[in-house]
């Protein structure tokens, strides 16, 4: 009878625990990558009141007789299976769409880590990505070119980046050169602008000129530079032969290129291009009116070498052609751009942080770590949305994301908490019959006692 009894007090106790899992559940069901727990019973020790034994003699075996002394808790896990997304349109909110974990640190040697689910992350002052309370989010530093390090460090993302200017290196032609066009000058003038390394900008003039000598069948033009201008100043170079060779380009009776300098455009011995050396040694003598500058100024950056026809890349020159049509041939920079601010900026599934400036190039600002684990059910939950590595946990294992067990990383997006209130409600109803029940054995054996005892009158 009294076993009973204590068999209940258990069975309240651990009812008890499990509604409080239960309440934990529900009262996280807004927790930002709140993983819900659940809890498992166990039978505790029985009392042997007879042993078993086997057959002997003419008699056969017993089995053991046992009385059980009533539930303890068995197990209290944590369920990691991912909540729903929810968009927010913030590019610092981040969501993991996999099994991995964001790194982040409260000390400025990162040997204290703690991981997490919930990227509702923010930027503090200096730019550098934080969470709610503060911990900095872990990322791997770049390169000189853009590429992650094994090195771990901060994530910055400054509003004062800046992104330095790039010299120019790539024009293309496109367009039609009129196959009725008139022998000789003044041809077809066209231009693009150009940068140097500082991101100073020059408008390059080009000039076609159709070739007397051409034949029925073949039309030969002449391609040159007729004049580079310093955009800032206006003042100009007529001087400028020596940048480019006078390139001679035949045109078949498709109105196709087949030949550059005498030679099929894959078979050139050398690209055709603007030199780098002689760009850099024009004399700006002409002011915007004609007037003659005794002393003009050089280019006051560097150049490279610009490509225009590459026998290595049929993208150089089969979109120029000669046809019966308007004259609209014109030469495009592909590349090259002054200075920019940050602007904004974007995450992509492997954690990288493209900086977007508004001269329209991207630049690589940081790359967010992740971390997994062979049993993400061993961490240790520390408050705040935190967990910590333990010794069931198995040791991270770092990484990008969009890796092999790493999963994507969204932005704008939250992973939501996973707790299904119709499952925890569910829950709560059958665990609160459990601990009445529990409840009824301890006031049916009290109910037995007192019998027992009103025997004795």
């Amino acid at each position: 009878m009294m076993r009973s009894m204590y068999a209940g007090v258990t069975g309240l106790r651990t009812h008890q625990n499990k509604m409080d899992v239960i309440g934990n559940n529900i009262a996280n069901v807004n927790t930002v990558a709140y993983k819900r727990g659940t809890m498992t019973f166990q039978e505790v020790f029985s009392e042997t009141i007879r042993g078993a034994s086997g057959p002997q003699g003419g008699r056969g075996g017993t089995n053991p007789q046992q009385i059980g002394l009533g539930v303890g808790v068995g197990a209290i896990n944590t369920v990691h299976t991912k909540g729903h997304m929810q968009g927010t349109d913030n590019p610092t909110d981040l969501m993991i769409d996999g099994e991995g974990f964001f790194v982040v640190s409260d000390d400025s040697n990162y040997e204290n880590r703690y991981y997490t689910r919930a990227g509702n992350f923010q930027l503090d002052r200096d730019g550098t990505l934080v969470t709610a309370d503060g911990h900095k989010v872990l990322g791997y530093k770049l390169d000189e070119n853009g590429k992650p390090t094994a090195e771990a460090g901060d994530i910055v993302i400054s509003k004062s980046e800046t992104k330095a200017p790039t010299a120019t290196n790539k024009i293309r032609f496109k367009g039609n050169l009129d196959s009725k066009a008139d022998q000789g000058e003044p041809g077809h003038k066209s231009n693009t602008i150009i940068k140097d390394s500082l991101g100073n900008s020059y408008l390059i003039d080009f000039k076609f000129v159709k070739d007397e000598t051409a034949d029925d069948k073949n039309t030969t033009w002449t391609l040159t530079v007729d004049r580079i201008t310093e955009q800032s100043t206006g003042n100009y170079a007529t001087d400028v032969s020596s940048v480019m060779d006078g390139v001679k380009i035949t045109f078949n009776a498709d109105g196709e290129i087949a030949k550059i300098n005498d030679e099929e455009p894959d078979k050139l011995a050398d690209a055709v291009k603007l030199k780098e050396d002689e760009l850099s040694k024009i004399t700006f003598n002409m002011t915007k009116d004609k007037v003659e500058i005794d002393n003009g100024n050089s280019p006051a950056g560097n150049f490279r070498d610009i490509i225009i026809f590459d026998p290595q890349n049929s993208e150089t020159y089969k979109n120029l052609h000669q046809y019966a049509n308007d004259m609209d041939a014109q030469p495009y920079a592909l590349d090259g751009n002054s200075s920019g601010k940050l602007q904004a900026y974007t995450i992509d599934q492997t954690g990288m942080v493209v900086g977007i400036f508004d001269n329209g190039e991207q630049k690589n600002l940081a790359q967010i770590m992740l971390a997994k684990f062979d049993n993400p059910a061993g961490l240790e939950k520390t408050g705040g949305n935190f967990y910590r590595d333990t010794r069931n946990s198995g040791e991270p294992q770092y990484g990008l994301g969009a890796g092999s067990g790493f999963g994507g990383i969204r932005g704008g997006t939250l992973e939501m908490s996973n707790v299904d209130l119709s499952m925890e409600f569910t829950e709560m109803i059958t665990t609160q019959r459990g601990f009445q029940a529990n409840s009824r054995i301890i006031t049916t054996s009290d109910e037995m006692l007192q019998e027992l005892v009103n025997l004795k009158r």
